[in-house]
């Protein structure tokens, strides 16, 4: 640890880790730095946090960034108008699904519905089926977490965004006008470690929700006061820290070289992503959360918790807790609840036997039969100051960084979006050819733009999606 002395409150007798540097070479220690800031020493008592806002402000490092401020009048409507707020809601799941039964055969609009399909029947005029979608990456496993990001983790420092996903960039737009900017759900067990759906740009993952219990706490149980005096004690203590080591990092940055630039910028990105959660923390720590008549459920694993978890998140779009949720249906999806002795995992990889195929498609018939009746239940809910449903004014995505369990590959992912405003009844088929290919992420420019997003790129994309159109 190291000794710093500040104006505000003398010497400090610990701080975070230090930005070493030897012989011209710059040792960043990030992790211990921000470990440091989530669980600091307790004999540290700053008198106010007038400094830190002051510095922070000056140095025109983090605080001015302009998601970091809930700008309300964005959503605000026009005098005679009723305009939706816009909500993103993101589904995916590790395995993808069983080609032979997702795709229609024609390409028309008015196709036949697959085994897949059929449980969306209702449904038609509210979602749009994409063909020839995908990021034109290999790797099987090892690139499902792309899905949302459009660039493997490994690869991520070579983008301009650094492998942000989908969920984080409109979160980011949303900043701290709802408690959560994001709600990530998933699990961590599972093939590769658990839940990777979601990413910053510095790179990390965002560990997920696990189980409904969890997040119904989240969302509506308060704290007790004392407990909450002392949240209010640690987030203004580890402000004072943040100060600190955005001192030391300036101080750091004067003299080191070029090539180590690159280093303390990764360094700072990490610690601003720690000043956006502390502001958010301290905004909503006197707000009040949203009453329910829904009782505290249980975790009973995460086939059988699917109908709660759905029904948790339409709750926090409708309370407007938060605008965007992610929920990524991974590894620990339990076939064994749906009465079927094989694995899931082991069933992707069903070899063309049909035993196995019929099972597969249960398995994902399951889970389509549930993304339906989550769209029921968001169509039903009208949120207070509009007269258009939530699933209107939520877009709504559907699919996998996984095209083809069995063989591995990624291309053609299925893909459906829902809701959001938009025309749908339709089939939009992009070009199959390999040099007219449309990246995925040419659809996320689209839902990024009507998420109110001021951006023309994201992530390795060429343009918006030709054909997708708001009603």
């Amino acid at each position: 640890m190291t000794r710093i002395r500040c104006r505000r409150f003398g010497r400090l007798r610990e701080t975070a880790p230090p930005l070493v540097t030897t012989g011209g070479a710059m040792s960043l220690r990030i992790e211990e730095s921000l470990s440091f800031l989530k669980s600091p020493p307790k004999m540290l008592k700053p008198k106010s946090s007038r400094a830190r806002r002051s510095f922070l402000k000056a140095s025109g490092i983090a605080i001015a960034l302009p998601h970091l401020v809930s700008d309300r009048k964005a959503f605000a409507n026009a005098p005679g108008e009723e305009t939706a707020t816009p909500r993103l809601v993101c589904i995916g799941n590790e395995f993808g699904m069983y080609p032979g039964a997702f795709w229609p055969e024609s390409k028309s609009d008015d196709y036949e519905l697959t085994p897949l399909l059929e449980p969306l029947a209702t449904h038609r005029s509210d979602f749009t089926l994409f063909a020839n979608l995908d990021h034109g990456l290999k790797g099987g496993h090892f690139a499902v977490h792309t899905f949302l990001t459009g660039v493997k983790s490994a690869e991520a420092k070579t983008m301009r965004d650094g492998g942000i996903s989908l969920d984080q960039r409109a979160a980011e737009h949303v900043g701290a006008a709802t408690r959560f900017p994001s709600l990530t759900i998933g699990s961590e067990n599972g093939l590769h470690g658990g839940c990777r759906m979601s990413w910053t740009r510095t790179g990390t993952r965002v560990p997920p929700i696990e189980g409904p219990r969890e997040l119904f706490r989240q969302l509506f149980l308060e704290e007790e006061r004392q407990a909450k005096l002392a949240t209010q004690s640690r987030l203004s203590l580890q402000g004072s820290i943040l100060d600190a080591v955005m001192q030391e990092a300036k101080s750091v940055g004067k003299r080191i070289n070029p090539s180590d630039h690159r280093k303390l910028d990764e360094y700072l990105s990490s610690v601003r992503e720690v000043e956006i959660s502390l502001q958010l923390q301290q905004k909503w720590q006197t707000v009040p959360k949203p009453k329910t008549n829904m009782e505290e459920p249980r975790d009973h694993g995460l086939t059988k918790d699917l109908p709660k978890i759905y029904d948790l998140i339409a709750l926090a779009l409708q309370t407007d807790s938060t605008r965007v949720a992610t929920l990524e249906i991974g590894g620990s999806f339990a076939a064994s609840d749906l009465g079927i002795k094989k694995g899931y995992h082991a069933l992707s990889h069903h070899g063309q036997v049909q035993e196995n195929i019929d099972l597969l498609v249960e398995i994902e018939k399951y889970q389509v039969e549930q993304f339906a009746r989550f769209l029921d239940r968001m169509k039903s809910i009208t949120p207070s100051g509009t007269d258009k449903s939530l699933l209107e004014s939520t877009m709504t995505l559907f699919g996998s960084g996984m095209g083809n369990g069995n063989s591995h590959t990624n291309d053609n992912l299925p893909i459906i979006l829902a809701g959001g405003g938009y025309r749908h009844g339709r089939q939009i088929v992009l070009p199959g050819e390999t040099n007219q290919r449309v990246p995925l992420s040419n659809l996320f420019v689209s839902l990024l733009q009507n998420f109110g997003v001021e951006t023309d790129e994201f992530s390795t994309s060429t343009g918006t999606i030709n054909g997708l159109e708001l009603a």
